[in-house]
């Protein structure tokens, strides 16, 4: 899944631990299948551009500034195995935000740095000869595996945006278009390795990009997390049972701290579940049942109905790694706030994508808040909950009103509210587990 939003970019990379390295090696080691991830911005990025704002909070706030047309995407959308990590960080690159994995495409594996999305099934690489792309471009014609996909395929006929002849052939390649906000792209189905860690996946199915309209299409390529039939876990088969995890580590690391781990062995031991809902009309999401909010030790009065599942509508609310800030449909963001603002000393002001700001002079007596799920509660750690001015001399809300318009029922719990902690889809069992880690 894709839009024009900044939602954080992380740099899959192996964890190492040598005391005179902070920076671990991007070479894998071969006692290790666990993928690490880092800031884009950090230290021991790859990356040399483009650069960080004056500080880590002018780059959430800008970044977050476009969670608005993530939101108008997401709702738009109605209609035994040894375990692999991979590595992942903060950070951004490529001009929009995200969690990013280092993975390997084709025979030999050409090198990518790919966007994790949980919203989103196909995923897709630029290809060599794509117009208008700007990054690194996977060299299909060197690939001893690659090949296009016809009409004819069985998977072509699950790709949105489907473009075949019109004289009804079946030997034209599948091609499709995809649309983000005023950006788009078109791409060839086609099939090649996937490797991720020491794991090689044949015949993966996928998007060969070949143009680009637009800055906000991930410049090298996406990952599909989600769990309709294109996705990883689909097209992965039994290789990982269903299952994955993340921990996303603070804004603020430098390192390579979180991981993507793939696969039921090596998930904790200890973690609480929270019953996975599923919407045909948009099977991709991720849905869980938000029981309700509480701010302290104040259980916010929301009406059940502005947090009820309804597949018919698509309301509820799901889990997106690609969003930044938490959002709630306004009735609910408006008594979430109220409930805050009165456990908080004013005054208040408000700084880009966030209207609940105060003096950090005050910030000893913000309210912690938890998520209530069915089965399941979470207290966000405060670093989840405030984000700071520039100046440091405000703390700000972090989470924000959905927009206001027709398709506004989806609440969305976000990525900043997700660092340290490890979020566990387990798509077999129909649950998803969160436990506290610490993944900086």
């Amino acid at each position: 899944m894709d839009s024009t939003i900044f939602a954080f970019f992380f740099i899959g990379l192996l964890t190492t631990t040598r005391a005179f390295d902070p920076c671990p090696s991007l070479k894998p080691k071969s006692d290790t299948s666990d993928l690490s991830i880092i800031h884009i911005y950090g230290k021991c990025s790859p990356f040399s551009s483009p650069k960080p704002s004056s500080s880590w909070a002018a780059t959430v706030l800008n970044m977050a500034s476009k969670d608005s047309q993530r939101m108008a995407y997401l709702s738009s959308l109605v209609s035994t195995k040894p375990k692999t990590s991979v590595p992942i960080a903060p950070g951004q690159v490529i001009n929009i935000g995200n969690y990013v994995a280092r993975v390997k495409v084709g025979t030999p594996g050409q090198l990518m740095f790919m966007v994790l999305d949980t919203s989103t099934d196909t995923a897709y690489v630029p290809c060599s000869g794509c117009a208008n792309c700007k990054s690194t471009m996977f060299s299909q014609n060197t690939s001893t595996t690659y090949g296009p996909l016809n009409c004819a395929t069985s998977e072509c006929a699950k790709v949105r945006g489907l473009t075949c002849p019109a004289d009804g052939s079946i030997i034209g390649n599948c091609l499709f278009n995809r649309s983000y906000g005023a950006d788009s792209f078109s791409a060839t189905l086609s099939r090649d390795s996937l490797q991720l860690g020491d794991d090689i996946i044949p015949g993966y199915v996928f998007g060969c990009i070949g143009n680009v309209s637009g800055n906000s299409i991930p410049p090298q390529g996406l990952l599909g997390l989600g769990r309709g039939p294109m996705s990883l876990m689909t097209q992965s088969g039994p290789l990982y049972s269903g299952v994955f995890s993340y921990c996303l580590p603070s804004f603020k690391s430098y390192y390579f701290s979180g991981s993507l781990r793939l696969g039921p062995n090596g998930q904790p031991k200890t973690i609480k579940y929270t019953p996975l809902l599923t919407n045909p009309h948009r099977p991709s999401l991720y849905y869980v049942n938000l029981t309700g909010i509480t701010v302290g030790q104040v259980k916010v009065p929301i009406a059940p109905e502005l947090l009820e599942f309804n597949p018919n509508t698509g309301a509820g609310t799901v889990i997106d790694s690609r969003t930044v800030i938490s959002q709630f449909v306004p009735d609910v963001y408006n008594a979430i706030k109220e409930a805050y603002r009165n456990q908080t000393q004013g005054p208040f002001s408000s700084l880009g994508a966030f209207d609940t700001c105060f003096s950090v002079t005050h910030e000893d007596v913000a309210p912690k808040m938890t998520l209530h799920f069915t089965g399941l509660d979470i207290v966000l750690p405060m670093e989840n909950t405030l984000i700071h001015s520039s100046a440091g001399t405000l703390a700000c809300l972090a989470m924000a009103s959905a927009p206001n318009n027709v398709n506004s029922v989806l609440n969305v719990i976000a990525n900043l509210q997700q660092q340290n902690l490890r979020i566990l889809f387990d798509i077999t069992n129909s649950r998803v587990g969160i436990a506290r880690e610490i993944c900086n």
